[in-house]
């Protein structure tokens, strides 16, 4: 099979995914009962096709990034396992096409990698079902590939009908291991590729009514403690770290899989009680994103249904417990929905326990943002998520509202926000994607208020305010706007270049009348270390001379970069 035919399989694989997903979902009983296998490993199949369509068409080229897209992409245990199958197919194919001999040595690398990934490996799972694939390519005598992935895939078919013989949940609930299950589905698609039909396999069953059993030897009593199904994606590790994280995350929880796509990038998945220390770990690992976490203990209490939206309507008021955010497949954490589920919902007589941390850059900066309240992160040279979480536990409030003003990524600061919070403190990061954003967030702040209304006030002034700002160019560059040349006015609308003038002041005018194009009642003009003298004060005349009504405001911010700040309201 050459790239064009690899293709074909992620398509046929994901066609029969969607077509088998209830079916798995409802076998779905372990590590728990929440019903949602089959929507993790269509999810990560769909991540990895997307991936391969961009990638160079030879073999290894569409299976390594397939791999690459199951990795950073993953879904729950069974995705992340299933980016491991797509890890050994791409190995096993460097030197040309997949073959007999490379399936088979595909499927052994595939099942020494999974095994190798898991902290406590389980028998009766996916994992003894490949093992069983493995086995049965290597004592098969064909040559051919068709015969091949035949073999492999009624190897399967075989082990996955004894698994519930194997653990002991599955023997229980009269079921065979859904992720096994989808493990099966993928190799007969590979066989439908290379003989032109399926074989034909039975509807396993499904479990027995009743069954809430959430691991061997738990019971169905819905537990006082939160446990969270925690994942995210990783980079800028090595294998020492990964293995120190895994290490970790072993000693927080189960379900512990750590794995990669051979080429620097990871993903984790854990079951445990302190979803904040799981991600930190992964901070002391990596720089995180893709960042998922779920209340698993209240998925298990429910029914399985049939698909995501189902769930969501019969969760009812517990629907906020399972924070995330899905995007094409991709589930990202919210930090709001999980924020406000941990603030209380009366309101307080008196003033609250609450701070506000700002990240700022310049003398002048700086101060303005102490003389209205709050407590300042010093940006120069640069923030880190590290500096950013010490700076947060190093603040004396039970509440703590998080200014970044653009220090940091988003999905850094997602991160930092979910190792920030813990039982004695309640974090909430705000949208203020530079320091003037900031400033109009922190005019409205009320500690009267409870926390969400009082970040609600704020995260609505910090978006309403457009910004842009004023700079030099440092050398020549292709802009969305054309070419700059060193020492050029750079005139930007939020991150985006859209004035190029020879004359900075000139510049700083035109980007002006394009931020006020809209409209507007005030200006902040937040000027910066390196600014010409006069400058605030000629484009704060420009403004009350084109803008009749519109006031203008000049700021020394002191910052570093910017020239000019420029904040509308």
């Amino acid at each position: 099979m050459d790239g064009a035919a690899l293709l074909r399989w992620g398509h046929t694989c994901v066609a029969e995914l969607e077509h088998r997903r209830e079916e798995i979902n409802a076998l779905n009983v372990f590590p728990v009962p929440d019903a949602d296998t089959g929507t993790n490993l269509l999810a990560t199949m769909r991540c990895a096709l997307g991936a391969a369509r961009t990638a160079e068409r030879d073999a290894y080229g569409v299976l390594a990034a397939m791999a690459h897209g199951a990795t950073i992409g993953a879904r729950g245990n069974s995705g992340i396992i299933l980016s491991q199958v797509l890890r050994g197919l791409a190995e096993a194919v460097r030197g040309g096409p997949l073959t007999a001999d490379r399936l088979r040595i595909a499927l052994a690398r595939a099942a020494e990698l999974v095994r190798e990934s898991l902290s406590v490996p389980i028998e009766g799972t996916i994992l003894t079902v490949l093992d069983c694939a493995s086995v049965a390519v290597a004592a098969c005598p064909d040559h051919s590939l068709a015969d091949v992935a035949l073999a492999a895939a009624d190897g399967a078919a075989k082990a996955l009908g004894d698994t519930p013989s194997q653990l002991g949940v599955l023997r229980e609930t009269g079921v065979v291991d859904a992720g096994a299950r989808g493990l099966v589905v993928l190799l007969d698609s590979l066989v439908s590729i290379t003989r032109g039909d399926a074989p034909t396999r039975p509807e396993y069953a499904r479990p027995t009514m009743g069954a809430t059993r959430l691991v061997p030897g738990a019971h169905a009593e819905p537990s006082a403690e939160p446990r969270y199904e925690v994942m995210y994606s990783l980079t800028g590790a090595d294998e020492s770290s990964v293995a120190q994280l895994r290490t970790r995350l072993g000693e927080l929880g189960d379900s512990v899989v750590v794995v990669g796509d051979g080429d620097r990038s990871w993903s984790a998945h854990v079951h445990c009680a302190d979803a904040g220390a799981a991600v930190e770990a992964g901070l002391a690992a990596g720089a995180l994103s893709r960042i998922r976490i779920e209340n698993v203990v209240v998925a298990s209490q429910r029914p399985a249904l049939a698909s995501p939206e189902e769930s969501l309507a019969a969760a009812g008021d517990d629907a906020w417990m399972s924070s995330t955010v899905e995007i094409e497949g991709i589930a990202e954490f919210d930090p709001v929905s999980a924020s406000v589920a941990a603030t209380p919902t009366e309101p307080s007589s008196v003033a609250a326990d609450r701070g506000v941390l700002a990240v700022a850059t310049g003398r002048g900066a700086t101060v303005l943002f102490e003389e209205a309240g709050a407590r300042v992160l010093v940006g120069a040279p640069s923030v880190t998520a590290t500096t950013l979480l010490g700076a947060i536990r190093r603040m004396p409030n039970r509440e703590v509202l998080v200014l970044p003003n653009g220090a940091l990524p988003a999905h850094e600061l997602l991160a930092v926000g979910v190792a920030a919070r813990d039982a004695q403190r309640d974090v909430l990061l705000l949208p203020s994607a530079c320091m003037v954003q900031g400033l109009a967030a922190l005019a409205v702040h009320d500690r009267g208020r409870i926390a969400v209304d009082d970040a609600f006030a704020m995260s609505e002034a910090a978006a309403t305010t457009r910004w842009g700002s004023l700079r030099a160019a440092s050398g020549r560059a292709l802009t969305m706007v054309g070419m700059c040349e060193a020492g050029d006015g750079l005139g930007l609308a939020g991150q985006d270049v859209v004035v190029i003038d020879r004359d900075v002041r000139a510049a700083g005018r035109t980007l002006l009348d394009r931020l006020l194009a809209f409209g507007g009642e005030l200006v902040t003009l937040l000027i910066g270390e390196a600014a010409p003298s006069e400058l605030g004060d000629e484009l704060a005349a420009h403004v009350e001379r084109e803008f009749p009504g519109v006031e203008a405001i000049v700021y020394s911010g002191g910052q570093h970069g910017d020239l000019v700040q420029i904040g509308v309201e």
